[in-house]
């Protein structure tokens, strides 16, 4: 295409959106729309919004693969490979030196009460998400009831994440098929007001590149995805390479409904099935990841480092954790690329597709329940140092030991909630104040 935006220009820019992009999906997304759309006028808007509607149907982080799309839409398939890959590194470069940092000094002193401050921003910021999300995504009766459903089907019986998707899928496409509107209302909202495609660099027109060459690329990372993940199975099986890659793989098929609907199931399966991290070191993670570029899911490669760190197989365990963190990156974002370019060439095909509108707007609703439920198991591991499992029948769910409630960590996420809602300070001034709150209270009052 001769839109006159060179490749080096536009790795440059790529560049600077890595390094750039805190403050999770909804940041991440407002950064590019800032710099391809408002500044650098790349992108109209319309288009710009239709391809964020394309990322929200692929499960995986939405944020990640639409800097890839549009990498893809400026320059084919090496556009894409160097904006998506860009996007990853400086947060995976960043939380592998924080993992090394954590394993080895984050229990001792000042690290361990900077961890405990992360962890009331953490709270904060994910019940911070649940508000937003469901302000998008509950527009209609059934929007809210399908969330309602959700929420209990995972807080009270357990409900596999996957399942709650497939469901939620189903009854969307099903209520878009019937001509319903009821959750049409899903994905992020926005206006085509701003830059118009015939003003864009871009242009109007369908963009088009080598179909064949843009298929050959989702195949051929497939094989990448894929490949190593049969070589574990058949020379390393029931081992952690094996469960990482395939617990890592069956994540990045299953979730969608964007980074904290990740989280859920990271969560649920990391810390209660697998038992490769606690309670709160999964939230030590996520702090981790709020404070680094790059997209939030990067807590994968947290996990992972953890988990091949305490069974290293005979390995230095640091450098145990370090393969187990590159394996759980590679099979985390590796299938980003594929989803992104099996779909290009057939992306004006969803455009119209009411039954896909649906689908998502319903998925949507119900990751609202899963992240929900996500806040409630973050607070009761925050404000509590004793959390028991309640059985009544078939309804199986955590409850706090009353008598362990931490009245610190209580009193900063108070502070914390105030400080990013009525105060309506970012993010990144959240998690520094949190943590440096948490340093002066422990330090103080321990």
């Amino acid at each position: 295409m001769n839109h006159g935006i060179s490749f080096r220009d536009a790795t440059r820019v790529w560049l600077r959106i890595a390094l750039l992009s805190f403050g999770g999906p909804a940041g991440q997304i407002a950064l590019m729309h800032r710099v391809l759309v408002d500044e650098k006028r790349w992108i109209g808007e319309q288009r710009f919004l239709h391809a964020l509607n394309f990322c929200m149907l692929l499960p995986g982080p939405e944020a990640q693969q639409l800097a890839t799309y549009i990498g893809w839409l400026l320059h084919g398939v090496r556009g894409g490979l160097v904006a998506g890959v860009l996007f990853i590194l400086p947060g995976a470069a960043a939380i592998l030196a924080l993992s090394w940092i954590y394993v080895l000094y984050g229990h001792v002193g000042p690290v361990g009460a900077l961890f405990f401050g992360l962890k009331a921003a953490v709270l904060a910021i994910v019940v911070q998400a649940v508000v937003r999300i469901a302000g998008r995504a509950l527009k209609s009766t059934a929007a809210r009831l399908l969330a309602a459903a959700a929420f209990v089907s995972i807080f009270f019986f357990a409900a596999p994440f996957p399942l709650l998707v497939v469901v939620g899928a189903l009854i969307g496409g099903r209520a878009g098929q019937r001509g319903s509107h009821a959750f049409s209302g899903g994905g992020h909202a926005g206006s085509a007001a701003g830059l118009a495609d015939k003003d864009s660099a871009l242009g109007i027109g369908p963009v088009t590149h080598c179909p064949s060459r843009t298929r050959n690329a989702a195949l051929i990372m497939a094989a990448l995805w894929l490949l190593p993940v049969g070589a574990l199975y058949l020379f390393a099986p029931h081992s952690v390479w094996s469960d990482i890659a395939a617990f890592f793989s069956r994540m990045a098929v299953v979730t969608f409904g964007g980074a904290y609907a990740v989280l859920a199931y990271v969560a649920q399966q990391g810390v209660e099935h697998y038992h490769w991290l606690g309670a709160r070191e999964m939230l030590d993670g996520l702090g981790l990841a709020e404070t680094t570029p790059g997209p939030l899911i990067m807590v994968t490669q947290f996990v992972g480092f953890l988990a091949a760190f305490r069974q290293s197989s005979g390995l230095p365990p640091l450098i145990a954790g370090t393969l187990g963190a590159a394996l759980a990156t590679w099979v985390t974002f590796t299938p980003c690329f594929v989803w992104i370019f099996a779909g290009a060439p057939f992306i004006e095909r969803l455009r119209d597709n009411r039954a896909l509108t649906s689908a998502l707007g319903a998925i949507t609703a119900a990751v609202v329940g899963v992240i929900l439920n996500l806040a409630i198991w973050f607070a009761l591991h925050v404000m509590f140092a004793e959390v028991k499992k309640v059985r009544v029948g078939p309804i199986v769910f955590d409850a706090p030991v009353a008598t362990s409630l931490d009245p610190i960590a209580l009193g900063l996420s108070v502070f914390t909630m105030i400080w990013l809602f009525a105060m309506k300070r970012s993010v990144i001034e959240t998690l520094a104040v949190s943590a440096a709150g948490g340093l002066v209270l422990k330090l103080v009052l321990a």
